[in-house]
């Protein structure tokens, strides 16, 4: 991971901005042999809903860094990029009533070192060889066709 992280802006600057533009995010598909990693959302938006770990590309930040930082913030692990997958566009957050329109790149990663310890996002975290039906919409798209291809 990079050594200095970007400074993140204030909520109300964020909200501002990303009101009026795209959103780009940083998707974590990470595959165990017990399946995929999802943790359970705690917060809104998508509360009680599992999800792929994932967060926003900073001001300045690398794309490398960006996967490392989310693994770091969101699991305390370090991963391994596999391959990039694509793309996932968020079309589900305006019939949510979630401001903002975001892209997220998906990347397939595995576990590098590090035992899991979920942050305050993640109430829980399971390994999924189906997806489960209470996912992120516009994330069990994406995954329900990953693993299609996989087989």
């Amino acid at each position: 991971m990079q050594n200095k992280i970007p400074k993140r802006l204030p909520y109300a600057e964020f909200k501002k901005i990303y009101s009026r533009v795209p959103r780009l995010n940083i998707e974590l598909v990470i595959l165990t042999p017990e399946g995929i990693l999802l943790t359970l959302r705690s917060i809104d938006p998508y509360l009680g809903e599992w999800h792929v770990p994932g967060g926003a590309v900073l001001f300045r930040e690398t794309i490398k860094n960006t996967v490392a930082r989310v693994a770091h913030e969101e699991l305390r692990i370090k991963v391994l990029i596999k391959k990039f997958l694509g793309y996932i566009e968020y079309k589900s957050h305006e019939k949510r009533g979630y401001f903002g329109h975001s892209v997220g790149l998906a990347f397939l990663c595995e576990i590098k070192s590090g035992k899991i310890c979920l942050n305050h996002e993640a109430s829980k975290v399971g390994l999924f060889k189906k997806i489960p039906k209470n996912t992120l919409i516009d994330q069990k798209r994406f995954l329900l066709n990953f693993l299609k291809k996989e087989k």
